[in-house]
């Protein structure tokens, strides 16, 4: 059986930066969690960082920016947390890695997990195309990403891969 690596507040765990959780987890991860198929992570307080902590963007361009050094995760107040994310991929890609996942769900539009769409880095509410770290480095590692939209999708791909 394909273990899937999600994100911990898409499970109901309050996690995020505001202490809440993203979702409870639905029907289909429910019936993955009881498969004991899913292996739950959350990038960012594997990275360090608390709960609840600031906001943070990717400042001067994506993910793969980050982990090229080329960009920074950086609060409202321009501390820089970018350690700390980088951190928190790369235990997120371990644990995958460990547990040989080949797929991963994780949140939209978070600096770690974002998969298609991220903030701007200038905390106005803009959203950009692109992936947050964590994403990033799973998927250079040949990790298929989804994100809490696209749970039919992924479950569509795992039906189509053998075990």
């Amino acid at each position: 059986m394909r273990k899937v690596l999600i994100s911990a507040c898409l499970m109901g765990e309050a996690v995020r930066y505001d202490g809440r959780a993203a979702g409870d987890g639905g029907a289909l991860l429910t019936d993955w969690q009881r498969e004991g198929r899913l292996v739950v992570i959350c990038p960012e307080l594997s990275g360090g960082l608390p709960v609840p902590r600031p906001p943070a963007e990717i400042r001067g361009g994506n993910g793969s920016d980050v982990l090229a050094g080329s960009a920074r995760i950086v609060t409202p107040d321009g501390d820089d947390v970018t350690e700390n994310f980088l951190q928190g991929a790369s235990a997120t890609l371990a644990l995958a890695q460990n547990h040989g996942v080949t797929v991963a769900i994780l949140k939209q539009r978070s600096p770690s997990c974002g998969s298609r769409e991220i903030y701007d880095g200038r905390f106005v509410g803009n959203r950009i195309a692109g992936e947050g770290v964590t994403a990033a480095l799973l998927r250079r590692h040949g990790i298929t990403v989804f994100d809490e939209t696209q749970l039919a999708e992924a479950e569509s791909w795992l039906r189509h891969q053998s075990d």
